[in-house]
């Protein structure tokens, strides 16, 4: 399996070899699909969180569930991903949103990988015109469960669990989306921003090591990342695997899940 972190160099000595996939998507509404056809990488597709990364939010699966296999798989191949491509993802956040679907496609064993610094990382003209690719041939593959956690896994403290939103969110300072404020009893906080130097690039490996050693984090350690549902929370097991720290599992349904439930919810700092 290839890095889940490669560099426009990587992407440019692989050519057609790559398929570069805008996952843009906005909390705010803002719609990814015109910030992709505003502009975009040459030769990128766009995939839409809503329509092939999620399926319909609810109280009981949070707002952004894992779809059915057979429906991602269906996105995939009608945007042109087959099941030989490598694929690397990308957004305009340093590639919190982006991390979705890198993550979905690794955790069913596809090659796939995060483009460091995202659309930043391109200094030529963007481009308008979308890729005319054929529909590829992608095959449905079930959830992994050791990939995956539940609210009991998250919640009964026999795994490190990482919170990826904002710390004015994990403190419940401001909630402006969930139910209820705060953070899962036990929760580390552990800002996915955070893991992004100013220029929007991933920090150095032994940065990274240390932002997760700081939290409780070792090598192999049972690791379970949730945010408010299921989308931000990728980069930070994204970045675990980058640090060499092991690979984590997702709790999908996340605080969004969570916070619709009576399970008792902390506040301030750890």
């Amino acid at each position: 399996m290839i890095d889940p972190v490669v560099g426009l160099d990587w992407v440019r000595e692989r050519g057609d070899r790559v398929v570069l996939a805008d996952v843009r998507w906005y909390l705010d509404g803002r719609s990814g699909r015109a910030a992709y056809e505003s502009g975009h990488l040459p030769g990128a597709v766009f995939v839409d969180l809503d329509r092939w990364l999620a399926r319909h939010g609810s109280a009981d699966g949070g707002r952004h569930p894992l779809p059915e296999p057979e429906v991602f798989a269906q996105g995939m191949a009608a945007v042109g991903i087959g099941d030989g491509d490598v694929v690397v993802g990308y957004d305009d956040a340093g590639g919190v949103v982006a991390a979705r679907l890198v993550w979905m496609l690794r955790a069913i064993g596809h090659e796939a990988a995060l483009l460091d610094g995202g659309l930043s990382a391109y200094e030529g003209e963007l481009v308008r015109d979308e890729p005319d690719r054929p529909a590829g041939v992608f095959t449905a593959r079930a959830w992994p469960a050791d990939r995956l956690a539940g609210i009991d896994d998250a919640a009964d403290g026999s795994a490190v669990v990482l919170d990826a939103r904002d710390r004015a969110r994990f403190r419940g300072d401001t909630e402006p989306i969930d139910p209820r404020a705060g953070h899962i009893p036990g929760a580390r906080s552990l800002p996915c921003r955070e893991n992004l130097a100013d220029d929007g690039r991933f920090l150095a490996v032994p940065a990274l090591r240390e932002r997760f050693l700081s939290v409780g984090v070792t090598a192999g350690a049972d690791v379970v990342s949730y945010c408010g549902s299921g989308v931000t929370a990728c980069h930070n097991l994204l970045a675990l695997e980058h640090a060499g720290l092991g690979v984590g599992r997702l709790y999908p349904g996340s605080w969004s899940q969570y916070s619709a439930t009576s399970r008792p919810a902390a506040t301030g700092d750890q």
